[in-house]
């Protein structure tokens, strides 16, 4: 999105590229990753702004996208469940078929400005407010072969491409599923990474990430355009050896309330307006984008509800810090809530032993005594509290 004087116009031809999709923050070369799969989102990075303190707002995918999409928790907009603290959130049992009416979403309040939105990927929460997703598709399994990734780029780069033509400003949500299982890449991308099948599949989706920020570029509206790249929730490290991403140093995965479940890759990239090669310490979240997607199109948020996100305005132009909170819910249970550098723990908890027996392990090598849990426990009377900064693993409480 561009501001034109104090606010944005159709006249301008903005837009606002959202790339989301199941990644872990140690996926990412410039967060340490040495196979050397994401040259194309290392480059956003040096040309953008990094944030290694940004999170998702629930460790599974659809709760984390409706509230990306309503900018509230979803124990505010409705798209949770009660089950065991959600172990499975794919049809949450407040909300059944997709987020609610009553909730006002991202592209519907940019619409106000003559926005087109659109998605193109995973779609799990409605289909109300975009042009259209795609749903049918085909994954070898034996091999893991599957052009669907090169569809999606092609569906938007189409889009921006049209968009332009008609001098129109966009909402584009690219949200490919490469990296969820079953993982897949095409066959150009097939065999050429370090780490299996879902290395490749990070390649391919580094390879289109750079695709579009080059054809913004060539259409010369690179300087019009905020583009944000982040995850919906960390990496699975369920799906064996060759099939798992990468967490860095954060403990356990997707579908937990540790670092390594809900601690996501962001970079912000908007050249001319954001500084180039900056690291943010703000602490940010997804809702946050819902709020400085609206800001940057000269709207404010809904005031007749509680509106979670933040504007990263002050943080990306001005690289000054809001002091905030991030809550860790798990379903409608307040796991854990961080503030500042510490980290408290209020209920702990893995999977149950069930599930661990029969192999599947939300935590695979990061056991930690009284920490990663196989039942659920409270420490409501006594938290466990970490130092983020000396111990992003949570391996040791300071109480």
């Amino acid at each position: 999105m561009r501001a034109c004087s104090s606010a944005l116009t159709h006249s301008c031809n903005e837009g606002n590229s959202l790339v989301i999709y199941q990644m872990g923050w140690g996926d990412l070369g410039v967060f340490g990753q040495p196979s050397k799969e994401t040259p194309y989102l290392d480059l956003m990075a040096s040309q953008g702004m990094l944030f290694p303190n940004f999170y998702t707002a629930n460790p599974l995918c659809s709760p984390s996208r409706a509230a990306l999409l309503t900018g509230r928790l979803p124990v505010r907009n409705g798209f949770y469940t009660t089950n065991a603290h959600a172990r499975n959130a794919y049809t949450p049992q407040e909300i059944v078929g997709g987020i609610s009416k009553d909730e006002l979403l991202l592209p519907q309040m940019l619409k106000k400005r003559g926005y087109v939105s659109k998605i193109v990927g995973k779609c799990l929460t409605l289909t109300c407010f975009f042009s259209r997703y795609y749903e049918d598709f085909k994954i070898n399994q034996k091999t893991g072969e599957s052009n669907l990734t090169q569809i999606y780029l092609q569906e938007g780069l189409d889009f921006i491409f049209h968009q332009t033509l008609a001098r129109q400003p966009f909402f584009l949500y690219w949200a490919p599923d490469a990296t969820h299982a079953p993982v897949y890449a095409s066959k150009r991308f097939l065999g050429k990474s370090q780490r299996g099948r879902y290395g490749d599949a990070v390649m391919e989706l580094d390879y289109s990430v750079g695709q579009i920020l080059a054809w913004l570029g060539t259409l010369g509206i690179d300087k019009n355009t905020f583009v944000f790249f982040t995850s919906d929730n960390g990496a699975a490290l369920t799906s064996g050896p060759l099939q798992s991403g990468s967490n860095g140093p954060f403990l356990c995965g997707k579908e937990t309330t540790f670092e390594g479940g809900m601690r996501e890759p962001a970079i912000a990239w908007w050249p001319g307006r954001i500084p180039a090669g900056m690291v943010s310490s703000q602490v940010g979240t997804v809702m946050d984008l819902f709020t400085t997607s609206l800001a940057l199109a000269g709207l404010v948020a809904p005031d007749d509800r509680v509106i979670d996100g933040l504007d990263l305005s002050p943080a990306l132009f001005n690289n000054s810090l809001t002091d905030r909170a991030v809550f860790y819910y798990r379903g409608n249970q307040m796991m854990a809530v961080r503030v500042g550098i510490y980290k408290a723990h209020y209920w702990t908890w893995s999977n149950s032993w069930e599930e661990f027996n029969q192999g599947i392990n939300f935590c695979p090598g990061q056991e930690v005594a009284g920490v990663t849990t196989h039942t659920q426990q409270e420490h409501t009377m006594q938290p466990l509290i970490f130092h983020l900064g000396r111990d992003p693993g949570e391996k040791y409480p300071i109480r």
